[in-house]
């Protein structure tokens, strides 16, 4: 076979590998689930290190926000070929070919390798963009269901409130009547007194889900906001010194100022508070940071406790939800701070804490 035989022959081998790499890549992305990431990422550098001209002397690196694959031994003083993976036009990651400079010059790519990089970049950055959409699909289906399912259960908490109201007024009354006329009757008067406290704890209880469905009228004042959390804070002091735990309080400015319900404020930094101090452990530290921004006030409530499993964080805000134990708590707690937070038009987000515990994030509208 002739010289120009040889080489024609040569470049057919190399078209029919980067083809087939091709096809390769483009069914193996057609065929992985969307979580399945690195292990797709493995499989694309393998089949492009084989479809590269001197495949034992290179090495493919692919590298996106969350992942970094290598296939073959990675050579820092490289030459290499380089592709940006850009999926929705901004860049997450790059795909790299290299060989050694000691063995290889620039000319070692072929035109075509470069081709077929491009092409590859671009087959993971469609499947990154398929991947972000259906992320944000299962995502506004959840909030669909959920506001679906907190907009029925605010209307029937909104009914038992007020049907439980009034006998509760009518046990609480009757009761404190029944212990004046028993004074002398010890006995009576302490069961008496159960009756009472676990009257008034049913009247927290039905007040909170009046908060939760939105029936207790809001008292909309400019306000700032430093008092109200100072003073929500020092009714805590108690519970920070039973459980030995630090805290330090961080604002922005002096004087924050914010349109808002004082009474409903309030209960929003108790209960945030009220659940740090919970699940912190002996010795912790809580920190709260209000920091004033160009459109909105943030405050962020962090601890360091277990923090919040993955498998929960869909359901914290959720009424009758709760991962205490029986007695410790009514799973409202969370649910009224985040109808709170709404009625203001604001939000309540959390995120873990490094290396441990969990930060809450509550942001009001300035305006």
């Amino acid at each position: 076979m002739s010289f120009q035989g040889n080489i024609l022959e040569e470049k057919l081998k190399e078209r029919i590998k980067e083809l087939t790499c091709l096809y390769n890549v483009s069914s193996l992305i057609r065929g992985y689930k969307l979580d399945d990431i690195e292990m797709l990422l493995k499989e694309i550098s393998l089949n492009l290190k084989e479809a590269i001209r001197f495949p034992n002397e290179a090495f493919v690196e692919i590298k996106t926000d969350n992942f970094t694959v290598v296939e073959g031994e990675k050579i820092e003083d490289a030459i290499f070929i380089i592709s940006a993976i850009k999926p929705f036009g901004n860049i997450k990651g790059v795909v790299t070919v290299g060989y050694s400079k000691l063995k290889f010059s620039k000319n070692a790519f072929l035109e075509e390798e470069k081709l077929l990089l491009n092409k590859i970049a671009s087959e993971i950055g469609d499947f990154l963009e398929r991947k972000q959409v259906k992320e944000k699909e299962e995502i506004t289906k959840r909030q669909i269901e959920r506001a679906g399912r907190l907009t029925i259960l605010g209307e029937i908490t909104a009914g038992i409130a007020h049907e439980l109201n009034t006998p509760l007024a009518n046990i609480l009354g009757f009761t404190e009547l029944l212990r004046e006329r028993y004074k002398k009757d010890k006995k009576g008067s302490e069961d008496l007194e159960k009756v009472i406290n676990s009257a008034i704890y049913s009247r927290e209880v039905v007040k909170k889900l009046m908060f939760f469905s939105c029936e207790m009228p809001q008292q909309m004042a400019s306000i700032n906001i430093k008092k109200v959390i100072d003073e929500a804070i020092s009714l805590l002091k108690p519970n920070f010194i039973k459980k030995n735990i630090t805290y330090n309080v961080v604002y922005s400015d002096e004087e924050i100022y914010l349109k808002v319900d004082k009474i409903q404020l309030t209960q929003v930094i108790f209960n945030l508070v009220i659940n740090a101090i919970y699940f912190s452990p002996e010795k912790g530290e809580i920190n709260i940071v209000i920091e004033e921004k160009i459109t909105t006030v943030q405050i962020k409530i962090s601890d360091q406790g277990k923090g919040v499993e993955v498998k929960n964080s869909e359901n914290i805000f959720n009424p009758f939800f709760t991962t205490k134990p029986v007695g410790d708590g009514s799973g409202l707690g969370l649910s009224v701070v985040h109808g709170i937070i709404k009625s203001h038009k604001g939000t309540i987000t959390h995120q873990p804490n490094l290396p441990k515990g969990t930060i809450f994030i509550v942001s009001f509208p300035k305006n």
